[in-house]
């Protein structure tokens, strides 16, 4: 038996579409969608079945696609599927493969929808599915958005199978004796997200058996505080932003009554694209002299007598670009930057606009973007830590120009190397480097 009562319950409850709607489900072949693809056809629903073929896994590939369309056949339900030149993708875009299969995947559900008039795209996720994102989220860093993990809606995408664990779901395909297909690359570590379910899940689960329960109230709890928090944001937008004939303002009054002061702050200047480390200092020198600036790729926070003043910078600065690990090179405003993997522990000198790192510090994806407010690196050379401001004005670097100088951040955050003029100490190629990855900027005009 197949538990289509539970299955029903959780699409009415969640409201994640009607009896009367029109479906694609999102098939690999993998036992999670075809559990999906089972309960949508015996509770009725009307659907069709979406199957991308990413040309990665060669024969294994193949017989995912035959099987997605045999399935197809036997629901009696339409079948699209399409092939994608993934790795050319990746490369022409200069983005992980990864990323390029997410890009392909959800543009080409997208297409489909609008030429077949489906009204809703269900995909697979489950409850561990969730908890892995957790993990990865807190690992990388994250605010409270990153701790509800998966949702059972977002937009016209949707997660039927949210109320069943992995272990659940395996049971009812062994109990059914459901046929699928295994993608092999599951059962290798080499991906973060598998690594934490093959090595982290299993042993957080022998200090709690019931982590998936307990994840599930914990996930109740942190959506509920996400709601609390946003509708407190847009009240408070509303207020404390003003606007004023010379542009936006927030009073210094005001700022000083939110409690807590850092988080409201920080949520009310996240999307002028202030990060934490600017708020940190903007929240140090509110009673100290004003005139002092703060700036993000966008904007300029202006520090005034009774005021903080908000403009929009003239020179905002190039939009970010990423930088994936099988990338060669990127292009940066007037740059072009190339990304060279070498095996020998090479030290580049006398080349300002060129440095090598070690290799095995990276992670990926690192971005190349305009100096931010807060920034702060270990000069090669130097001792300790010091502000991007304030190597600017030691390097004599006018505000017009260091609005063009490229500054390569790490995944995790860290910056990495002033590009044209200096590189951190934390990234330096030393008797232990066993790879290097050099990266070199040529002025383009």
């Amino acid at each position: 038996m197949l538990p289509v009562k539970q299955f029903i319950n959780f699409i009415e409850q969640n409201i994640l579409f009607t009896p009367d709607s029109k479906i694609l489900a999102a098939v690999s072949g993998g036992m999670d969608s075809v559990l999906m693809g089972h309960l949508l056809k015996q509770a009725g629903y009307t659907f069709g079945i979406a199957h991308c073929n990413f040309q990665l896994r060669d024969d294994e590939a193949l017989r995912d696609q035959s099987f997605c369309n045999d399935l197809a056949n036997q629901f009696r339900v339409p079948f699209h599927t399409v092939n994608f030149d993934t790795r050319n993708y990746a490369a022409e875009n200069k983005i992980s493969i990864q990323m390029a299969a997410r890009e392909l995947r959800y543009q080409w559900f997208g297409a489909v929808s609008q030429q077949s008039d489906y009204q809703v795209i269900a995909l697979a996720h489950h409850q561990n599915d969730t908890i892995e994102t957790i993990l990865l989220n807190l690992t990388r860093g994250t605010g409270i958005a990153g701790l509800h993990g998966i949702l059972p809606q977002n937009g016209n995408l949707v997660r039927p199978l949210m109320f069943l664990n992995r272990d659940e779901i395996t049971a009812i395909i062994a109990k059914n004796k459901l046929e699928y297909v295994e993608d092999s690359s599951n059962a290798s570590a080499k991906y973060a997200r598998n690594k934490i379910r093959l090595e982290v899940i299993p042993q957080l689960k022998e200090l709690n058996p019931a982590l998936e329960k307990t994840f599930e109230n914990n996930l109740k709890h942190f959506r509920d505080l996400e709601i609390l928090l946003e509708n407190q944001i847009a009240a408070l937008s509303g207020t404390i932003i003003k606007h004023g004939q010379d542009g936006n303002y927030l009073l210094l009054d005001e700022v000083r009554q939110l409690n807590p002061m850092r988080l409201l702050l920080f949520k009310l200047l996240q999307p002028y694209g202030f990060n934490e480390t600017a708020v940190d200092d903007l929240i140090s020198a509110l009673d100290k002299h004003s005139g002092r600036v703060f700036e993000s790729a966008g904007y300029s926070l202006i520090l005034d007598r009774d005021r903080l003043l908000l403009e929009k910078r003239k020179n905002g600065g190039h939009e970010a670009v990423l930088i994936a690990e099988k990338t060669h090179e990127v292009h940066y405003g007037h740059y072009k930057m190339t990304v060279l993997h070498d095996d020998s522990p090479l030290i580049i000198k006398d080349n300002p606009r060129a440095v090598s790192v070690d290799a095995e510090l990276l992670k990926f994806p690192l971005t190349l973007r305009v100096w931010q407010e807060g920034d702060h690196f270990y000069p090669l050379g130097m001792k300790g830590r010091k502000k991007l401001s304030d190597f600017f004005i030691n390097q004599k670097i006018s505000l017009n120009q260091k609005e063009e100088v490229p500054v390569l951040v790490n995944g995790n955050g860290e910056v990495m190397w002033v590009g044209g003029y200096r590189p951190d100490e934390r990234y330096k190629v030393s008797n232990n480097t066993k790879k290097v990855t050099i990266f070199e900027l040529y002025k383009l005009k």
